[in-house]
């Protein structure tokens, strides 16, 4: 029977952080399904959606992952899945959008613009966010990027206009578009 697990893995970033996760499927005798990975600052993120078969599975995985945090310094967290996930997909009637938000780096930016698109029940499929220094005045400038589905019963004009507070509220630049594909 086949068994599903979701691993997570952060530490600091260096080569071969991907072949040792790799390795460590490999030799669990499990498959890698889907992952996505990432470098926020100078730490490596990885998240891994893994299956395997047999009764021994989930055991030889803890250890495997007991053990790499312990050679290879990184911090894992590991978990059984109740069952196969359900691939994403777009909720009927629902519409791909994307905002782009940009300004001076200041708390509370991202948390109030999902707070925004949570209260029109919007789902957010992807983020990514940065903060840079101005060239020549070195001020930090923070960069948010969302993808996300927007119902087909949400008020376009309506969540433009709280989208517009949020930002004004802010001192932001935000851009929301339907997504190309």
């Amino acid at each position: 029977m086949k068994h599903w697990f979701a691993l997570s893995a952060i530490g600091p970033d260096r080569p071969g952080i991907v072949a040792d996760l790799a390795e460590l499927i490999y030799e669990c005798d499990c498959n890698l399904e889907d992952s996505s990975m990432t470098i926020l600052g100078s730490e490596f993120a990885v998240l891994l959606l893994l299956t395997g078969e047999g009764p021994e599975v989930e055991r030889r995985l803890s250890a495997a992952c007991k053990r790499i945090e312990w050679e290879k310094r990184l911090t894992v967290f590991f978990r059984p899945l109740e069952g196969e996930p359900v691939p994403y997909k777009i909720a009927q009637h629902a519409v791909s959008y994307e905002l782009s938000a940009s300004g001076v780096d200041k708390a509370g930016i991202v948390a109030k613009v999902a707070r925004c698109l949570a209260e029109h029940r919007i789902n957010i499929s992807q983020m990514s966010t940065s903060s840079r220094p101005e060239p020549g005045t070195g001020t930090p400038i923070y960069s948010m990027r969302i993808r996300m589905d927007v119902p087909g019963d949400v008020d376009q004009a309506t969540l433009r206009r709280k989208l517009d507070g949020v930002a004004a509220a802010l001192h932001v630049d935000l851009t929301f578009q339907e997504a190309l594909s």
